[in-house]
């Protein structure tokens, strides 16, 4: 019976993950396709990958979403961290109340964010762009990093705190040299995610922009209905290249950062 188990759970595991990769393994094969259509293999062309760096629109868009992605990941880094930090140190009246409002994020639809700000950018009669997307970036990225966060924290032994304090340590000593160090590998979790999270954000994006400023899914989308150009997988292999290579420096990063603090302790 639990043999029978085991390869059912075997099975169904290998489907999910054939479920997720395939697709992203048919944009990297096809970026290399000589034909425009994206559904017939031709041949093997590396012509996409020099067109793509002609494209000014679609270096423009990928720039611009890299811009937003950036600066959102910064914001929603430090006050989620900042906000996970308070949350798990401090006893304050409404406390459940202000944990409750970082979930709300996670749960409403990005939709109504952006239609919010939308309203909002109205009434202050702001001009749309780059910057005035930033916001909702923020606003649905944050609630992920404050998250991630707290769970680095909920595991985190206080006594290494109260020891640094008796042997002399300051307040800011003590956060910079015990407790920065131990929570660090859920801080870059959490700025991993809001960085991807912002570079995929469509809704609020398309919703705040404004004419003239686009972002690589609004343009995208606006591709769709003349077909896809092959320059957009080629532009997605790169990315998905970029984003691989920078989950395992940063994941070798934090393993020897634990490493080295476990020596420490």
């Amino acid at each position: 019976m639990r043999a029978r188990t085991k390869k059912i759970l075997f099975s169904f595991s290998l489907l999910v993950f054939l479920f997720f990769y395939i697709p992203i393994l048919f944009v990297i094969i096809f970026s290399f396709n000589d034909s425009k259509l994206g559904t017939v293999w031709t041949g093997f062309t590396l012509e996409w990958y020099g067109s793509l760096f002609k494209n000014s629109q679609l270096i423009g868009a990928t720039l611009s979403s890299l811009y937003i992605a950036v600066i959102t990941t910064i914001i929603a880094t430090i006050l989620g961290t900042l906000a996970a930090l308070a949350l798990h140190r401090y006893t304050f009246i409404g406390k459940k109340s202000v944990e409750f409002l970082f979930y709300i994020p996670v749960v409403i639809p990005d939709i109504v964010v952006a239609v919010a700000l939308l309203a909002i950018y109205g009434l202050l009669n702001m001009s749309l762009g780059l910057n005035t997307a930033i916001p909702g970036h923020v606003a649905i990225t944050i609630s992920y990093v404050m998250l991630v966060v707290l769970a680095r924290l909920s595991s985190f032994d206080s006594s290494l705190e109260e020891a640094a304090k008796d042997l002399g340590a300051n307040e800011w000593q003590t956060f910079w040299r015990v407790t920065f160090p131990l929570i660090f590998p859920g801080i870059m979790a959490g700025a991993l995610l809001a960085f991807t999270i912002s570079l995929d954000e469509f809704v609020i994006s398309f919703f705040t922009l404004g004419p003239g400023s686009n972002t690589l899914p609004v343009l995208v989308y606006s591709m769709v209905r003349l077909g896809v150009s092959p320059e957009v997988n080629a532009l997605s292999t790169i990315i998905i290249l970029l984003m691989v290579i920078v989950v395992v420096v940063v994941g070798l990063r934090m393993r020897k950062g634990e490493n080295l603090n476990e020596k420490k302790l």
